[in-house]
């Protein structure tokens, strides 16, 4: 199997309008770049993942949930199927920009980082969720110590090898740049194009969210006070 420089993971659930757009402009995006495309359809009811386009090149997967899962699900699974040397994260309903995709990626290339956040710096959602997001986020930022401004942005890259610092669990998605950091890898934040929902609605409202994300932050932290601390200084060779 081959070896890509990077994987894009796209979550979907119910986005059949938005995926044959999102799927032209990631192409224009990653133009020159050894790619590949891991959508993973998190049990849409809609035609969503009959409106994915194979690619003759195999450059576009599909990993295709038997029924919803949720966003942490979809991303861990994708992330965990991804090959590339780098792995990128993308939502599915337009309001990333992939075009940014390269500014993320260079960030790492250069050495500055192993891991790449993007923040919405000019988001265009209502007031109502722009200023829940901002509490929320001041609140996690502080807690966890990820010094993260905008975790539920979902543009990130990474290095292949910070996705084995992610623990499975329902909520994973919103303490990516902690878990990260706490397993001592560097991050960093860029400013990232914001778009408006098009077509379709949020699939991941905001429900009783801050209560379950309260206590998933009290699970973090306790997590990151309890990891195993250790450094190898030699090791003996087989005779």
């Amino acid at each position: 199997m081959s070896t890509p420089a990077l994987s894009v993971i796209v979550p979907l659930y119910n986005e059949e309008e938005n995926v044959p757009i999102l799927q032209r402009e990631l192409t224009a995006a990653l133009a020159g770049l050894d790619y590949e495309i891991v959508f993973v359809d998190d049990g849409s009811k809609d035609a969503t993942r009959s409106k994915i386009a194979l690619d003759p090149e195999g450059r576009v997967r599909v990993l295709a949930f038997e029924q919803n899962a949720g966003q942490s699900a979809a991303m861990y699974a994708g992330l965990h199927a991804a090959r590339g040397r780098a792995v990128a994260l993308l939502d599915g309903d337009l309001q990333n920009d992939p075009a940014d995709i390269p500014r993320l990626l260079a960030k790492i290339d250069s050495g500055e980082a192993d891991l790449v956040c993007g923040y919405r710096a000019r988001r265009k959602d209502t007031v109502v969720k722009r200023i829940t997001s901002r509490v929320a986020n001041f609140v996690r930022s502080r807690f966890t110590r990820d010094g993260v401004r905008d975790t539920g942005c979902t543009l990130k890259a990474m290095k292949r090898e910070c996705v084995h610092a992610l623990v499975p669990f329902v909520g994973m998605h919103r303490f990516i740049p902690a878990l990260v950091k706490g397993a001592g890898y560097r991050l960093m934040e860029v400013p990232v194009n914001h778009r408006a929902r098009q077509y379709g609605v949020s699939k991941y409202g905001l429900g009783n969210r801050a209560l379950r994300a309260t206590v998933d932050m009290f699970g973090v932290r306790w997590l990151l006070s309890r990891q195993l601390g250790y450094r190898i200084g030699s090791e003996t060779p087989p005779r």
